[in-house]
C-alpha cells in the first residue's frame, strides 16, 4: 500500500467507512451463524445432543 492509497482512503466520508465495517461485521456473524448450525445438524444427525 502506498501513501496515495491511504491518502485516497481518507477522502471517503466517516459514515462510508464505518458502512464497510458494519457490513463486514455482520457478514462475520451471519456466517459464524450457519457454520454453527450446520455443526449442530450433523451433531444431531450423528446422533449426538446438545442438551
Amino acid at each position: 500500500m502506498t501513501g496515495k492509497d491511504t491518502f485516497e482512503a481518507e477522502k471517503k466520508p466517516l459514515w462510508q467507512r464505518l458502512g464497510w465495517l458494519v457490513m463486514i461485521w455482520t457478514a462475520s456473524v451471519a456466517t459464524l451463524a450457519v457454520v454453527a448450525w450446520l455443526m449442530r445438524m450433523f451433531m444431531s444427525a450423528a446422533g449426538l445432543t446438545t442438551h
